[in-house]
């Protein structure tokens, strides 16, 4: 060790090295007063009864003035200045550096070398930087700083530490891990030590943890700062994306009383498509075939279904028939569809301000879709007074729209449309509050969670027309649960109930044609 030495700020003061004497010397020679915080020279042992430079663990075996700074093992050499322990890499008994402990091992190193890493970056110069030689050169950095940190670990774990310190830096931090498996379709996170993920249809309890609380809170800041929203305590709740168009919610304390609460309903970076829903069994070929012929004939359709069945990617899937000259406007208030025309313009509602000002709702974005000449307009989710402007445009022309519901039954969701438009305050007769309905929407596709995870399409039914103040449909295609499996996943039959659709005649009209015998009353198909 050096003698009356001040440390360096990494470490690279003292003569013992690493593998410095274990006998020392004697002198009594007093060295500069520690600093807390600092680091210390690394070695197999320190050198004893000399009051050495201070160092990242402190020194073993030092008894001067020295303020130690133990790791996740503490040191246990003996420091005797009464340094107050705040964490660090650590000394094993030896004088080696303890990064192999179990548990969060890294976590002070990472944190050491993140903290440095803010300190080195110019950030007035950083937007000057595309995005992917910004990441090169970070990440060059946080390895000399590894390297200047000198710590004794293998290149696996070193890997880690860029991995997760790159992942802090440009990423959502311990997300980042489950948003990159495609397999996962739903995250909840509660609270920052609680995350379960929606595996292959089954919830599951993952390893994955925040470090607390403010940790968590950091990443959600992040990820709603991206969207132009904003998550405190006078707005506690907040709805947004991510970049891949995954939907994101968060809820925070107070009114969340574990911790931050997060829901993640995770889309791929490519949306599923007619071939991947056959293959899964979501519905058979021949609802698909009439389903194409509907879109392409401008039916207007509203999926209805519960949180989790699908509407979502069903919407994605039947916009897919879209012919690609029409211009559809979507309308969302978290922008998640992911229409593949060239010919799309998305909207996005926007909450009031902290005074309450400055509010865009659905209401007001479909009253401005009508003046931007759309052929066809999409609400992602109908949930109050734009219920009714979205079916006065179904019945002013803007045929081939489409929305969604929360319902479980083609009939629920007459029933909910008509609840929703009452509940904002639109004190409209019932009887023709359903005759708009009948003359607006020409099907109703239910999606449905099952029992085990698999998502079906459970009916497509036909909205006919009135009679009397009630609304006649029948249903064209169905599925019926037969059982359930040992491994509790359920399984049924798809049907066809022997009924043509009379909107078959829009279909022909528009050069769609099917078989004679294509709507007699069969099993489809038996899954």
């Amino acid at each position: 060790m050096g003698l009356g030495n001040t440390g360096r700020p990494f470490g690279n003061t003292g003569f013992g090295g690493r593998f410095g004497n274990r006998g020392g010397l004697s002198s009594p020679a007093t060295g500069a007063p520690g600093v807390t915080g600092a680091t210390g020279a690394p070695g197999v042992t320190g050198v004893t009864g000399v009051t050495g430079a201070p160092g990242v663990t402190g020194v073993t075996g030092v008894t001067g003035g020295v303020t130690g700074i133990p790791g996740r093992t503490g040191i246990t050499g003996g420091v005797t200045a009464g340094g107050t322990p705040i964490g660090g890499a650590g000394l094993k008994p030896g004088g080696d550096r303890e990064v192999d402990a179990p548990g969060d091992k890294f976590d002070s190193l990472k944190r050491q070398i993140h903290l440095q890493l803010v300190d080195k970056l110019d950030f007035s110069k950083l937007g000057e930087m595309d995005q992917g030689t910004l990441k090169t050169e970070v990440k060059a950095l946080i390895e000399t700083l590894i390297d200047e940190q000198n710590p004794i670990i293998n290149r696996q774990k070193r890997s880690e530490i860029v991995k997760e310190i790159m992942d802090e830096v440009f990423g959502f931090g311990p997300l980042e891990l489950l948003l990159k498996d495609d397999k996962i379709g739903d995250i909840m996170i509660n609270g920052p030590k609680t995350i379960f993920i929606e595996k292959g249809g089954k919830i599951q309890k993952t390893d994955v943890v925040f470090k607390d609380n403010q940790h968590l809170l950091q990443i959600i800041d992040r990820i709603v700062a991206r969207v132009g929203r904003r998550v405190d305590e006078t707005s506690p709740m907040v709805d947004a994306r991510l970049p891949n168009g995954s939907r994101f919610n968060a809820i925070i304390p107070p009114l969340a009383l574990d911790g931050p609460a997060v829901t993640i309903r995770v889309f791929g970076s490519k949306p599923l498509g007619k071939e991947d829903l056959l293959k899964f069994k979501a519905f058979t070929p021949e609802m698909i075939l009439m389903l194409e012929g509907a879109m392409k004939a401008r039916l207007n359709v509203v999926i209805s279904g519960g949180t989790g069945s699908g509407k979502t990617t069903l919407l994605n899937t039947l916009s897919s028939f879209i012919p690609h000259d029409e211009r559809v406007i979507t309308i969302e208030d978290a922008a998640e569809l992911q229409l593949q025309q060239p010919h799309v313009v998305r909207l996005e509602t926007r909450p009031a301000n902290i005074e309450g000002k400055g509010a865009v709702t659905a209401t007001d974005l479909v009253k401005n879709a009508l003046r931007m000449r759309p052929d066809r307009i999409i609400i992602g989710e109908c949930r109050g007074a734009e219920t009714l402007d979205m079916i006065q445009a179904m019945n002013t022309g803007h045929e081939g729209s489409m929305t969604t519901v929360h319902a479980n039954t083609p009939r629920d969701a007459i029933a909910r449309l008509e609840t929703m438009i009452s509940m904002a305050g639109l004190e409209l007769p019932i009887r023709a509050l359903r005759q708009q309905f009948a003359s607006a929407i020409d099907l109703i596709i239910q999606a449905n969670r099952l029992q085990g995870g698999p998502r079906k399409v459970t009916s497509i039914t036909e909205v006919v027309n009135m009679e009397g103040d009630t609304i006649i449909m029948q249903e064209i295609f169905g599925f019926k649960q037969t059982h359930v499996d040992e491994t509790g996943r359920a399984h049924g039959q798809f049907w066809c109930h022997g009924i043509r659709p009379t909107f078959m005649d829009r279909l022909e009209a528009k050069g769609f044609h099917v078989p004679p015998d294509f709507f007699r009353q069969r099993m489809l198909l038996e899954d």
